[in-house]
């Protein structure tokens, strides 16, 4: 009997009276996982709950998951209605306190792809830095402000390079046609043109409609564009079957628009940035 009481006594010091042990700030589309990481530094554990490669719009958790979002002090997602798949389950963590990025860097409408335009990610790693300190137990506030002003910087150098690398492609030719509507930051941030999209919607989850697909074809036609660009974390069929269709020599180009990967140029958010800025300059550089 003795032997049982220290067990218990044992498990409820281990467990502790309120959260059980865990990622003190869970994150849930690993872009976001990697700011949230940037800024916390060592002060504080952070968990991500979408794998490398994985579409934010569709990806779902386990079980096992959904209890981390309980447990978290503090739950990072991007709102907007980007995931999808989760937003029941961070509703549903009604104890911990949720920050949706995205809906605090001035979105442009309803678009949750802020993450395309650099300095809407400085406003969000503000955002982060904010309430990881006031939320978190423990954490040193000056040394997650030091972590966030260093990344600021970071994202500073990387908006000097993109526009100076945007800068080679002529105006002319600064026209993008992506699988679904990606990169409107981008485009706004940088002075392109979307043209529009295969699937012409914000989540990968619609399908176009073969008057969609007719008249996306004759905008290539009459802006004479070069590439599609098609995310690498689902498949690009759609693109394909419109490229075959608009009669032109269009490529469609994969960018890793949504999600990070376990290792190459993608394996960062500003990685991810740089790789892409520099597959859309040179093939855009190319287009006829």
């Amino acid at each position: 009997m003795r032997r049982l009481l220290y067990c218990l006594c044992l498990a409820l010091a281990l467990t502790g009276c309120g959260r059980s042990p865990g990622a003190a700030v869970v994150v849930t589309t690993n872009i976001l996982g990697d700011l949230v990481r940037a800024v916390a530094g060592g002060e504080a554990e952070v968990g991500v709950l979408m794998k490398a490669g994985a579409d934010p719009h569709s990806f779902g958790v386990s079980a096992v998951q959904a209890a981390e979002l309980e447990r978290a002090q503090l739950i990072v997602h991007n709102g907007l209605g980007l995931e999808e798949g989760v937003l029941r389950h961070v509703k549903a963590a009604r104890s911990t306190p949720a920050l949706a990025v995205a809906e605090g860097v001035g979105p442009l409408g309803s678009d949750p792809h802020f993450w395309t335009d650099p300095l809407r990610v400085r406003r969000a790693v503000d955002l982060i830095a904010a309430r990881i300190a006031a939320e978190v137990d423990g954490v040193d506030a000056a040394a997650i402000l030091a972590n966030a002003e260093a990344y600021k910087k970071r994202l500073d150098d990387l908006d000097a390079w993109i526009r100076a690398r945007v800068a080679t492609v002529p105006p002319e030719r600064r026209k993008l046609i992506t699988n679904h509507h990606v990169l409107g930051y981008f485009a706004a941030r940088y002075g392109f043109t979307v043209i529009g999209a295969v699937i012409p919607s914000g989540t990968t989850l619609a399908s176009p409609s073969a008057a969609d697909l007719a008249g996306l074809s004759r905008a290539i036609r009459a802006h004479r564009v070069g590439a599609i660009f098609a995310d690498s974390s689902h498949p690009d069929r759609l693109a394909r079957a419109l490229a075959d269709q608009a009669g032109l020599d269009v490529r469609v180009v994969p960018l890793y628009s949504e999600s990070l990967t376990d290792r190459g140029p993608a394996s960062t958010y500003l990685g991810l940035m740089q790789a892409n800025t520099d597959a859309i300059v040179t093939h855009l550089k190319g287009s006829p």
